[in-house]
């Protein structure tokens, strides 16, 4: 019998054609490892089909999977100590819900703060003591925090009505930082210490006295018992880069790295140096930080991205790798591959290349990818990235890469608004929100068309999330430039998903059009894609998840009802999940759909053409948030 399924296996992997074993081969990502207990580790993995969370004894080298759902599960923690699992469980995807644990040999779950109702989730530190500190979303309160210690009752040490979160709790378990907006700018956060009881212990606070909006960031407090030292990311000289906030003194450390780009960190495990992430023009390095000498050493790492980088005890560095050719695999710097998944081998893709266009805000970075040998022009699709503060990178991406393998080139855009290319380029999208990175877009189609790389009656616009906003945005304002649309949980009314979504995504959006819908119509009316769906030409293919929180579906059947009723060409999957899925078989099924969509219509020359063709399928799948990319 199982020579059989072996045999059965191997037949399946010859025939299964490349782009979905780029999808079924197992994956894993960054073990996160427990601060007391370096040999315990957690991760996440699709092993088993679905997303979901495992537990890794690396001394014995035994891993057990630690959640089994059937919308998949990603967020999960170790307590320092390691001897506990926790995880956020939400309703199939709806990421509403309440924070379990479970030990970490195995066992019943519980629920990890009893006494906390049902939010979203905004932040989780876990201290030494069995102490942890809860940060919450809901539309009634909007942002609250809870400390929760064993046997008493939560105790709520802040609220505010704008967006708020937990960053990091001190090695000793005295200081608490917080990332808060409470000035009203969701998308540039002010940092407050305060005591376990709530008490404001200090201010960092970047968005007063100037004209220029700056954001920070908590990085995390130095390893260490009594050590007052928070790293914090700023934006003070124009993009992301770390500083030493000594909390107790008010004293502030600039580490004026010479890096362009953006630039993260994290501490080593003794809190002498810092593991440096350094990003530029898609892609990432690493970098350790000598505090006493203020040396900066590069450490080896292949050309591509590193999506997670950490530091361990013994002065190793594990990160995640890919680049768009090649697979994501766990390294290490002392030559080891950390954490190798066993069954398939996902197969190589085509590598990236680099375009540069002048665009009306400056010059703009695609990534192009291009079936190996193929000259243009050929049918090309414009893959637009979500966030919108993201960005694309030279990393492996299994969607990306499927659509090379059926012929297309596949053109990936930077626009304004995306991160890693300074703090004016990621803040220029304000006011004119969805318009302006739908400039920088036409600017890179006008350029892939007149090198000869693209097709222009065979272009198709597609992208998820915030993507899927911007393609029915832009095939309503830019009706001839695209001959197919392909939307994946899209924003396609915007004033119906302002007041459906999640409190946080509310504080967002008031930032990015500078009030709500009843304060600024124009803009929002502007910039919602349902305004301009009548000059719709091109066939439009709409994936939604019915439990989304962020794109909700009501907003999407408003959309789908307009174009039915002057019957437009269109089809539209709904299924049971959220912001997208976790469950491998339901992505593949979806881009295979998407494949088909828009290959009937290229080749029926169909791209602008209107109709009363309409097809309505449902699927059953689950999850969250799917993978970049």
């Amino acid at each position: 019998m199982d020579g059989m399924t072996e045999a059965s296996d191997v037949q399946t992997n010859v025939t299964m054609p490349d782009w979905e074993k780029r999808f079924r081969a197992p994956r894993v990502s960054l073990p996160e490892w427990a601060l007391d207990a370096p040999s315990r580790a957690l991760f996440v993995s699709n092993a088993t089909g679905t997303y979901e969370l495992f537990a890794w004894d690396r001394e014995t080298g035994e891993q057990r999977q630690a959640t089994d759902r059937p919308n998949g599960t990603t967020d999960g923690v170790l307590s320092p100590d390691g001897a506990w699992i926790w995880w956020f469980s939400d309703t199939d995807g709806d990421e509403f819900g309440v924070w379990m644990r479970q030990p970490f040999g195995g066992g019943p779950d519980e629920p990890a703060a009893p006494g906390l109702d049902p939010s979203y989730p905004a932040g989780l530190a876990l201290g030494r003591d069995g102490t942890a500190v809860v940060g919450r979303s809901t539309e009634e309160v909007g942002s609250t925090i809870h400390v929760v210690r064993p046997g008493r009752e939560p105790v709520e040490i802040y609220r505010h009505r704008e967006s708020a979160g937990v960053g990091d709790l001190s090695h000793d378990g005295t200081l608490l930082a917080i990332e808060h907006t409470e000035h009203g700018d969701a998308m540039h956060s002010s940092l407050r210490v305060v005591r376990p009881d709530g008490a404001a212990v200090a201010e960092l606070d970047d968005t007063k006295g100037g004209t220029v909006e700056l954001g920070l960031a908590v990085l995390g407090f130095a390893p260490v018992d009594g050590d007052r030292r928070l790293l914090v990311g700023h934006q003070r000289r124009g993009r992301w880069e770390p500083l030493i906030w000594d909390v107790g003194t008010g004293d502030e450390t600039d580490l004026d790295l010479d890096l362009p780009g953006d630039v993260s960190a994290e501490w080593y495990p003794d809190g002498s140096g810092l593991l440096i992430v350094h990003s530029f023009e898609a892609r990432s390095e690493l970098w350790r930080y000598d505090i006493a000498s203020r040396k900066l050493e590069r450490i080896d790492t292949p050309p591509g991205s590193v999506s997670g980088a950490t530091a361990r005890p013994d002065g190793t560095v594990e990160y995640l790798w890919s680049s768009a050719a090649l697979a994501p695999v766990v390294r290490s710097t002392s030559g080891a591959v950390v954490l190798d998944p066993p069954g398939m081998v996902a197969p190589p893709s085509v590598p990236v290349e680099d375009a540069w266009v002048e665009g009306p805000g400056g010059r703009i970075h695609a990534l192009v990818m291009r079936p190996e040998g193929a000259t243009g022009p050929l049918p090309t699709v414009f893959d637009v990235h979500g966030g919108p503060t993201w960005h694309y990178s030279d990393a492996y991406a299994a969607a990306p890469a499927a659509w090379v393998d059926h012929g297309y080139a596949v053109v990936r855009v930077n626009y304004r608004g995306s991160t890693g290319y300074g703090r004016a380029w990621t803040d220029a999208l304000k006011h004119r929100v969805g318009l302006i990175e739908l400039e920088d877009i036409a600017a890179v189609r006008d350029w892939a068309v007149s090198s000869g790389l693209a097709d222009p009656e065979r272009l198709v616009l597609t992208g998820g999330s915030w993507g899927g906003y911007l393609t029915l945005l832009g095939l309503g304002t830019q009706p001839d430039a695209w001959a197919v649309g392909i939307a994946d949980v899209p924003v396609a009314d915007y004033v119906t998903a302002y007041h459906d979504q999640m409190e946080a995504l509310r504080a967002l959006d008031r930032t990015l059009f500078g009030g709500s819908p009843e304060e600024v119509p124009e803009r929002f009316r502007a910039s919602s894609p349902i305004t301009h769906v009548d000059a719709v030409r091109a066939p439009v293919y709409i994936a939604a998840g019915v439990n989304d929180p962020r794109c909700p579906i009501r907003q999407i059947d408003n959309y789908v009802d307009r174009l039915a009723g002057r019957g437009a060409v269109h089809e539209v999957y709904r299924y049971d999940a959220g912001h997208g899925s976790l469950v491998v078989e339901e992505r593949i099924k979806q881009l295979r759909l998407e494949l088909d969509f828009a290959a009937r219509h290229l080749a029926s020359g169909n791209g602008t053409a209107t109709g009363s063709a309409t097809r309505t399928a449902t699927g059953s799948a689950t999850g969250t948030r799917p993978e970049g990319g």
